[in-house]
């Protein structure tokens, strides 16, 4: 391992059926008011909205209410839940739901003492936190962004057609999570592969950097062999509790910060599927599924010793007879048809993308230096070009 680094996670996780149970030793820990941050209200159809506020309600807690957090979190949402936060002293942000949800909570914790406009300090300017933080807690009802173990929060601005995610630091990450796998049970299938996908997506992003000898590496083939098993295994059975348990402990040790320490990492694959997210609001795990093999077909002469690693390591594919480029491309070929089995979306057309978005997409996609080759806006476009074509 070449990398210099400090590792540190302050998040605590409650893992397990029936793990709620321990919402009520850590709403001890905190202040009377209490805002409890929620979606679409399919936590309600569910049951698990009852027991949440049964057990606010029980611990004294005086609760404010943030309903109808969108898929993509908007900037004019946030500046709503900023007002709430600031207006009834807040003392917890209690959000319960997918990574959405999470996003937005810690977006309002540090947003709502914030003296300046937070778009322009902490998602344009990428400033350092310096103004009172509200602690965050997460009880998870869907998997794929690891938002319930990381600093990260993505905000969406219509107006400005950006999509911009910030991984604040340690002092931003949820104080407590509390994941029960039998909370996602009841997900629809589309949203349920478009998880599974943002997970392998983590994944990727950072393994296909780094040409070191990196421990990192080891860890995310294991992290993805059992993704791929567990999926399939979900995908026949949505209620079988060992595949999407599996599952939701690899996501959030996906984007948890731990396999990333030691290496440069990629993310293209996530400025480009973000701001394909600003211009159509696509499910996220979707625009990522996107784009990915047209990206990683393009790349891949720039990291052909890992792209042949992968096909190995992860796909099974035997490199007797082949050249290295065979290899790798089998391991590529053997991921699209895993993602056709899963049912995942590669054509971005289907999300509501069209030739007419193609040069603000590509102008809106950061262009980052962490991966095998830093592309131009061109390379974007034809990008772009080829999953409007798959």
């Amino acid at each position: 391992m070449l990398g210099k680094f400090v590792y540190a996670n302050p998040t605590k996780l409650y893992f397990g059926e029936n793990s709620l149970e321990y919402l009520t030793g850590e709403l001890e820990r905190y202040g009377k008011n209490v805002m409890l941050v929620y979606g679409g209200g399919s936590i309600k159809k569910n049951g698990i909205y009852a027991k949440v506020v049964q057990l606010l309600t029980d611990s004294g807690k005086t609760v404010f209410e943030d309903a109808g957090v969108m898929p993509n979190p908007t900037l004019e949402k946030l500046y709503g839940g900023c007002r709430i936060a600031k207006e009834n002293k807040v003392d917890l942000i209690l959000a319960v739901g997918g990574g959405s949800v999470c996003d937005y909570a810690k977006a309002v914790s540090v947003s709502a003492y914030c003296e300046e406009d937070p778009w322009d300090k902490y998602y344009l300017r990428k400033e350092e936190v310096n103004n009172k933080i509200i602690p965050v807690g997460c009880v998870l009802t869907m998997v794929g962004t690891g938002s319930e173990m990381n600093g990260g929060s993505v905000i969406t601005n219509h107006a400005a057609k950006a999509k911009i995610g910030r991984v604040f630091g340690e002092e931003v990450f949820p104080r407590f999570s509390i994941l029960d796998p039998t909370y996602t049970f009841t997900l629809p299938r589309y949203q349920m592969v478009a998880g599974f996908f943002d997970i392998m997506s983590h994944i990727l992003e950072q393994y296909f950097s780094g040409t070191d000898d990196n421990t990192s590496d080891y860890i995310m083939e294991g992290l993805l062999r059992s993704l791929i098993h567990s999926s399939r295994s979900a995908v026949k059975n949505p209620n079988d509790y060992e595949a999407r348990s599996n599952i939701m402990w690899i996501a959030t040790w996906a984007l948890n910060t731990l396999v990333a320490k030691g290496k440069t990492t990629d993310w293209m694959v996530h400025m480009i599927g973000q701001s394909i997210g600003a211009y159509t609001d696509a499910t996220h795990g979707m625009t990522l599924a996107a784009v990915s093999m047209p990206y990683y077909r393009h790349i891949l002469p720039y990291g052909l010793a890992k792209f042949k690693r992968y096909a190995v390591n992860v796909w099974d594919v035997r490199p007797e007879g082949k050249t290295d480029e065979q290899i790798a491309e089998a391991g590529l070929a053997a991921m699209e048809s895993y993602m056709r089995e899963l049912g995942l979306v590669l054509n971005v057309g289907e999300l509501g993308m069209d030739e007419t978005m193609l040069e603000g997409i590509a102008q809106g996609s950061f262009i980052l230096e962490g991966g095998y080759k830093v592309l131009n806006k061109d390379e974007i476009i034809t990008i772009l070009k080829e999953t409007l074509q798959a």
